[in-house]
């Protein structure tokens, strides 16, 4: 059975900290990558961060 945690909490709160620590202390947990059309922001990566997509006008 795979068990699955869904942080969510207004920008700016603090979840991208809270994610990156638990995966530091939790070796056992694994990031779940989502896809988005949008552009990356500031030093998001393609494949680390999201995946990004072009909408296909």
């Amino acid at each position: 059975m795979t068990t699955v945690f869904i942080i969510s909490a207004p920008s700016g709160s603090g979840k991208s900290t809270l994610t990156r620590e638990l995966l530091r202390s939790v070796p056992c947990l694994r990031f779940s990558v989502s896809y988005t059309t949008r552009a990356p922001r500031g030093q998001e990566k393609n494949g680390q961060d999201y995946f990004f997509i072009s909408r296909g006008v």
